[in-house]
């Protein structure tokens, strides 16, 4: 989808961190953003933030976790703004946990948001968008490659989104429908990382939340399948773990993320 001008793009988690910059960028591209979140105010303030630089931004509240109710949230779209062109699957949520501590509704509360909501969403949008044509993407994350000490949940959250979208590509070649994969690592600039005011591994840094932002309109006008936003050297150390998870583990331990787990844990 090279020309973004007047599609209109589906974003959620648009209350807060990453969500509006991606917003923001696709408003530059002259997509029309309808955004979703459950905050109000999260919501109002991104919609004045594009309006104030011209762009047309859409806002409506929603609890995206209730994936009963989603049916109802792409009807509402396609009746007030229009049939959607662009689906962006950004909301999710963490929690840092040793594992037996974790609650059922802990762990309902993860997939439902960050897995089941997006596949939901993608299956209430397909038909129309393979009549239409249109582009998804599925924000992901480094912690769906390798797992992450104490956020557990949260990867295999990640790791389901990454093969989902993996598979799903496949299921669209041949049709108007284009699918990809955003995988970041640490984000600074804004987002639950972020949030959390943690300092990143120094060998592994972060990368500007502004940064997985333009790779999401990167994926759409290059149509990327996957794009991974990371300093450090992560696709060979990737690429090693396949081969050696121990060795991956060890290659974890060295760059610090699970003293920075730890200390996300005590937080």
């Amino acid at each position: 989808m090279k020309n973004l001008k007047g599609k209109i793009a589906l974003v959620t988690g648009n209350s807060r961190g990453i969500g509006p910059l991606i917003s923001k960028e696709l408003s530059k591209e002259g997509a029309i953003v309808v955004g979703v979140a459950r905050s109000t105010e999260g919501l109002r303030q991104t919609e004045d933030m594009i309006r104030a630089k011209g762009g047309d931004c859409h806002s409506i509240p929603w609890d995206l976790s209730d994936t009963g109710s989603l049916s109802e949230l792409i009807s509402k779209v396609t009746v007030e703004v229009g049939p959607i062109d662009i689906l962006i699957n950004n909301a999710g949520i963490e929690k840092y946990n040793e594992f037996e501590h974790y609650t059922k509704e802990d762990i309902d509360a993860i997939i439902d948001l960050n897995l089941k909501s997006p596949m939901e969403l993608v299956r209430l949008t397909l038909g129309s968008m393979k009549e239409r044509g249109g582009h998804i993407v599925n924000i992901a994350s480094l912690a769906g490659k390798k797992g992450v000490p104490f956020n557990n949940i949260y990867s295999a959250s990640k790791a389901g989104v990454i093969m989902w979208t993996d598979g799903l590509r496949k299921d669209l070649k041949g049709t108007k429908v284009r699918i990809s994969v955003i995988c970041p690592g640490f984000v600074s600039e804004a987002g639950m990382y972020h949030d959390a005011g943690v300092k990143a591994p120094f060998l592994l840094g972060s990368s500007k939340a502004s940064k997985v932002a333009a790779a999401v309109v990167k994926a759409i006008k290059k149509n990327k399948a996957q794009v991974i936003v990371n300093q450090g050297p992560m696709k060979p150390l990737l690429a090693i773990d396949q081969l050696s998870p121990t060795f991956g583990d060890w290659v974890l331990t060295l760059f610090g993320v699970p003293k920075v787990s730890k200390k996300r844990l005590k937080d």
